[in-house]
């Protein structure tokens, strides 16, 4: 068969032309920004610790306490989230929002209770969680059991504190005024949190955490939080993270 030089020349100009569309598809995709991901973690490990008792905690309880009760002890509650096991390594963190439910506020008995400060301080040596269980109410702690935090020691009962009630930074990541309530949600979210939780995503050994720290100048400030142990999963403590993935990487 004669060829047809005129045909050939159509059809490679055909094919280059499908050619350059694919390469521009492909560059117009490789430069296409990644997709922002939201996940939303439940507390990995958290723990009561009790100014009174330095060998008291609540690792299994349902409940998280904080801030000062009425006989002039202080609380401190610990929360720690699994962040590097949770979102792709080389992430962006945009925005990072702990939310906690209060179930127990100073009673009608109590003198003139009002909404109280609450801080998120970030927690520098290694903390456990054990089988402790304080039971219902709870704000009167259990026996530490092994690897529990307490007020004295950070891993029980092996390893202490540097200082006593919590190693932690002492400028706050973030704050937020809690009502007298036994019935109410409270968000925590702010930039250092952000900076908190893009450290733990990309060095995983320095995530211990946070402690949440009332008024503990003040009597009956104290507030009832519920735990990642509480029986209405919805009233867990939750950290609800968005993040942009590295180039060529995918949300979860």
């Amino acid at each position: 068969m004669k060829r047809d030089p005129c045909r050939e020349a159509a059809r490679g100009k055909d094919r280059r032309r499908k050619l350059a569309a694919l390469l521009a598809l492909a560059s117009s995709l490789a430069a296409a920004p990644a997709l922002a991901g939201v996940v939303t973690l439940t507390a990995s490990r958290d723990n009561t610790v009790y100014a009174e008792n330095g060998e008291w905690s609540n690792g299994a309880g349902e409940f998280l306490f904080s801030g000062r009760t009425a006989f002039s002890s202080s609380r401190r509650a610990l929360l720690a989230f699994d962040v590097a096991g949770n979102v792709p390594a080389g992430s962006t963190i945009n925005s990072a929002t702990l939310t906690l439910h209060v179930s127990q506020s100073p009673g009608p008995s109590q003198p003139s209770p009002v909404p109280e400060r609450f801080a998120l301080h970030r927690l520098t040596a290694a903390w456990g969680q054990g089988t402790s269980d304080a039971g219902s109410p709870g704000g009167l702690g259990s026996p530490a059991t092994v690897h529990d935090s307490t007020w004295t020691y950070r891993l029980w009962n092996t390893d202490t504190w540097a200082t006593p009630g919590g190693d932690f930074n002492a400028a706050g990541s973030a704050n937020a005024v809690v009502a007298v309530t036994n019935d109410g949600f409270f968000t925590w979210g702010s930039s250092a949190m952000i900076a908190d939780v893009q450290d733990w995503l990309d060095n995983p050994v320095t995530n211990f955490g946070w402690v949440l720290i009332g008024n503990e100048a003040a009597d009956k400030t104290a507030r009832r939080f519920d735990s990642r142990e509480n029986r209405n999963a919805a009233h867990r403590p939750v950290l609800t993270i968005d993040f942009t993935p590295p180039a060529g990487g995918t949300s979860r």
